[in-house]
């Protein structure tokens, strides 16, 4: 595919809301989850997750505003405009209707719709919001920053569980190969911390319950991994071709270069015990780039932290890569501050473009037991220093649904 010029980045995360904080505490491998505290969850197998501190200290939101938005609109909005600062862009100088917002996440806005929710219940339907309707569903945080920034161009929703923000980014990368926007703001928000989606998530069943242990909770790839951690948070990019970033002498964190998405059709949970559809995604993903195995030099992993999925992710790697799997650096930085669901791609992106910035592969955290099954380089528990120019990116959402996407460093 022609490149496209990452150029700004937004980060919500409970391991820091600005890229230099963020990527301090993940470089070192500091786990940010721990148990929740903001409502009593002591009823849940698990009650552990990442949480975001500080947002209201960088909101760009009107308190009147805030009374109408659920918590993953409110995320997005900060990051949206964390991103546009960073890239320099300024929105008068835009034509609007050509700008564009790619936005995914896998859950809506459950916050705002269990509190109407319960004063429906308590006291009628003269106790709901008027603006219910709009706070809660999928599409509210594009539609948000569409308004608040006047925003008039092509623009998506994608709900992919946990691949939507990857799929979202991957779909914006296109249309602007198409020519249908001149930059698009991409990424993803969740915000799964509340009462009934901690209890959606908890019945899915892969969620850790190792609750006396929050920081060492999150696992992936280690023997004695039980499921990942939630977190809350949320990641935006701004998007452009190579030909107007150099215009307008932007810097480029790193340019989209290769993209590819694949179904298993096997279950509607688990991934495919075979996991060949997960490889041929990476393998469409490297051919979409012009790439082969041996160009990669890291590779950001789904990283679920479950038996079936660490094994079945390593399974196709080591399909696709065939003798040069175990020669490239894996790892799942989302170990450090817990998984955004469908948020989760887009913080992977940011990780991995930050990587590059810094000439360090992010750690896997809490690692500590092999698991003969899962027998790559994940990067324990430490930062390893090396160049990367090219890097991949995997997300997978439930039933088998798999996304890859290809960066390369100029």
């Amino acid at each position: 595919m022609d490149p496209i010029a990452i150029t700004g980045l937004g980060v919500i995360s409970p391991s820091g809301m600005d890229k230099k904080v963020f990527w301090a505490n993940v470089a070192h491998g500091r786990s940010a989850v721990e148990k929740i505290e903001r409502f009593d969850a002591s009823a849940y197998p698990s009650r552990i997750a990442g949480t975001v501190k500080e947002l209201d200290a960088y909101s760009n939101v009107s308190s009147r505003l805030l009374k109408k938005i659920d918590l993953f609109s409110h995320m997005a909005l900060v990051a949206s405009e964390m991103c546009l600062n960073d890239a320099g862009i300024n929105l008068p100088d835009e034509d609007l209707k050509r700008v564009g917002i790619f936005m995914g996440n896998a859950l809506g806005g459950w916050l705002y719709a269990e509190t109407e929710l319960r004063d429906m219940y308590l006291e009628g339907r003269e106790g709901v919001s008027p603006f219910m309707a709009s706070a809660w569903f999928p599409a509210a945080p594009q539609g948000q920053i569409s308004i608040h920034y006047g925003i008039k161009g092509f623009s998506k929703t994608i709900v992919a569980d946990r691949a939507s923000s990857l799929m979202a980014i991957g779909y914006a990368a296109r249309t602007i190969i198409r020519n249908k926007c001149d930059f698009i703001l991409a990424g993803g928000m969740e915000a799964p911390v509340t009462p009934y989606a901690l209890l959606c998530c908890n019945t899915s069943g892969v969620l850790s319950k190792r609750n006396d242990d929050p920081r060492q909770a999150y696992r992936p790839f280690d023997k004695n991994r039980d499921g990942l951690a939630i977190a809350e948070g949320a990641g935006v990019l701004t998007l452009e071709p190579q030909s107007r970033a150099i215009k307008r002498k932007a810097h480029v964190y790193a340019n989209i270069i290769g993209y590819a998405s694949t179904t298993d059709a096997v279950n509607r949970i688990d991934p495919a015990p075979d996991a060949k559809q997960l490889a041929r995604a990476i393998r469409s993903a490297l051919d979409d780039a012009g790439l082969s195995p041996k160009d990669i030099d890291y590779i950001c992993a789904d990283g679920a932290a479950t038996v079936l999925g660490d094994i079945t992710e390593t399974k196709a790697i080591k399909q696709a890569f065939n003798g040069y799997a175990k020669k490239v650096p894996v790892s799942a930085p989302k170990s450090v501050f817990g998984n955004m669901l469908g948020a989760c791609g887009a913080l992977d992106v940011i990780t991995t473009v930050l990587a590059m910035e810094h000439g360090m592969v992010p750690p896997t955290i809490n690692y500590q037991t092999p698991d003969p099954e899962c027998d790559l380089d994940y990067c324990p528990n430490k930062a390893q220093a090396k160049t990367i120019k090219n890097a991949l990116i995997i997300n997978r959402g439930r039933g088998g649904i798999n996304c890859v996407l290809v960066l390369q460093k100029l």
